[in-house]
């Protein structure tokens, strides 16, 4: 039955649904326009373009009232695509395989966007209704049974948010008020309106929709894409607004909610404290940290050679997460970024992949289709081993050999088209290899699905066994994560080899030393090992990875240096037997 709204203050409208419940379906028409879905809806049941269902939050049965996080320092975050987690993509399906992230010693698990996208099939950053789970992958109860049994094992939950841009089918919040501006521009159309006229209640609808992830879904924390591409020259910003919000909605609950910034401006304003004019959010990407790594280990057939292309850079970013700090950069063709001070080591999230990295290639193709296994695994280690948060792609683990492909599920021929145009546009012919996967078409997504019985077979098991290790290794000692120890890093760059050390002056905490070789051959090498008794704790090359020869005993005695016979690409970790 219809129902007129009453107009109210700045543009909002109010009115009484009699008999209006959960369950019960409801649209919008606007001054004899088209009807329309409601933009803050909670549940699309049949899609971007259908009607809007009313959910009642408070109608579901938690089964996990209260539970406990690890100091975000402690955090070991898996990032996912709920769609091609599993073969039937939803949120459930997910459950049954939380005890293999737990055992494999993962604390945190990052859904990819989940906001209600055209469709069944898109990777989530096409989202439309930024209050709606996904329908296809069971809505927003779905995600809270996700949720609750994430924390009845201990595990939280972080969810990837999209305020910088809306999808371009679907998207009926022009409609409905100025919630985007010509002023600017992104890489996908216009901008959203954070500081013109009226900014104020844009400004609040995005605010709400974070809050209400929080409390009627309660999730643990955010990853907030591509913020750099969120414009506002208020005094206020956004982003500062948003994490004041959700920190202080967060402690009236009794809990704690962490904002993770993407940015690609190597700015540590983001995450400085709001009194010393920071924007108060509690961590950020370090882009520049993978970036080194990739080009170490890929080389010049790398995107990012040019920039990052000196073994020092490497070292550089496992001091201070940031390469670039006010350097110029050859891709930029200016100076960029600045020094991360103060910003905490545990501020930065690093990786070897994402979501980004690999789907961005023309292929889809993750890093295990371009390194050897014993790369891999040095791959991991340098992540694992460093003082930083850090995150895995979804597969990285067992080196997963499907691909992580574009893929999407439009209904607008010409927008299929548009984006099929786009796509190929993106790259050189020469570099998809083969012809260009059709975002459009099923079996790219079919082939992006992963295979999750793979870390029970061959190599695909001795390179989780060892990613295992390491984040046991991670997680019982205590000053591989601390953010107050003593970190230092010692190169030798014609050898390409890092040593990398952690400790405590009072030695209350154990004393831990890793060595990273990046040759591509055996060699030898006397390193400066601190004086005392050295048990070996991990050796890449130990039999059960498994690798070829062994790079050290069991046990070194160290007057203050040791010689090594280095193998190619070996991972060790020692701790001083004293320090125990």
């Amino acid at each position: 039955m219809p129902v007129v709204l009453h107009a109210e203050e700045r543009g909002y409208f109010s009115g009484f649904l009699p008999g209006a419940a959960a369950g019960s379906h409801y649209q919008f028409r606007l001054d004899e326009a088209a009807i329309l879905p409601d933009p803050a809806s909670r549940l699309q049941p049949h899609g971007v373009h259908g009607v809007s269902e009313i959910v009642d939050p408070a109608t579901f049965p938690w089964q996990v009232d209260r539970w406990s996080l690890p100091p975000v320092d402690q955090w070991v975050i898996y990032e996912l695509h709920v769609g091609t987690f599993t073969s039937e993509g939803t949120f459930t399906a997910i459950i049954p395989h939380l005890p293999y992230l737990k055992d494999l010693g993962v604390t945190m698990l990052e859904l990819m966007p989940i906001a209600q996208f055209p469709g069944r099939r898109n990777w989530g950053y096409d989202g439309v209704f930024p209050f709606a789970a996904q329908d296809s992958y069971g809505g927003p109860d779905g995600l809270r049974q996700l949720v609750d049994a994430c924390h009845e094992r201990g595990l939280g939950v972080i969810l990837d948010v999209v305020y910088n841009h809306f999808g371009p089918e679907g998207n009926v919040l022009p409609q409905f008020g100025p919630y985007f501006t010509d002023r600017y521009r992104t890489p996908w159309g216009d901008a959203i309106n954070y500081d013109g006229q009226d900014s104020d209640d844009v400004r609040r609808f995005f605010i709400e929709s974070a809050l209400m992830w929080v409390e009627e879904c309660r999730v643990d924390a955010f990853r907030l894409d591509a913020v750099h591409q969120i414009f506002d020259a208020h005094a206020q910003p956004f982003l500062a607004e948003l994490s004041a919000a959700v920190h202080r909605r967060a402690a009236e609950l009794g809990r704690s909610v962490v904002l993770i910034a993407e940015s690609d401006l190597n700015d540590p304003k983001l995450i400085l404290p709001r009194v010393i004019g920071g924007y108060g959010l509690d961590a950020q990407w370090a882009d520049d940290f993978c970036h080194a790594l990739e080009v170490q280990l890929v080389g010049e057939k790398s995107a990012y050679a040019a920039d990052y292309s000196e073994f020092a850079q490497l070292g550089q970013a496992l001091r201070q997460a940031f390469v670039y700090t006010g350097e110029y950069s050859p891709s930029r063709r200016r100076r960029f970024g600045r020094s991360p001070e103060p910003a905490r080591r545990d501020q930065f999230v690093v990786f070897t992949q994402n979501h980004d990295q690999v789907g961005n290639r023309p292929g889809g193709e993750r890093l295990g289709h371009h390194l050897s296994l014993a790369e891999q695994k040095l791959a991991a280690a340098t992540v694992l081993l460093s003082p930083f948060v850090p995150l895995l792609f979804m597969g990285e683990e067992y080196d997963e050999p499907h691909p992580f492909l574009y893929f999407t599920d439009h209904g607008d021929p010409d927008l299929v088209e548009a984006v099929r145009a786009g796509r190929q546009a993106e790259f050189p012919a020469w570099e998809w290899g083969e012809a260009a996967p059709d975002p459009q078409d099923v079996n790219t997504f079919a082939r992006s699905q992963l295979d999750l019985a793979l870390p029970e077979q061959g190599e695909h098991r001795a390179l989780h066994t060892f990613y295992r290790e390491l984040l046991t290794w991670r997680r019982s000692l205590p000053v591989l994560t601390d953010p107050t120890a003593c970190r230092e890093v010692s190169l030798w760059e014609e050898e390409r080899v890092i040593m990398l050390r952690a400790h405590r002056d009072d030695e209350s905490l154990h004393d831990v030393v890793a060595v990273l070789s990046f040759a591509e051959t055996e060699q030898q090498l006397t390193l400066p090992l601190p004086t005392g008794n050295w048990v070996k704790l991990l050796d890449a090359n130990a039999p059960h990875f498994p690798g070829d020869v062994e790079s050290a005993q069991p046990s070194l005695a160290s007057p203050g240096k040791v010689a090594l016979t280095l193998a190619s690409y070996a991972v060790l970790l020692f701790t001083r037997a004293s320090a125990h």
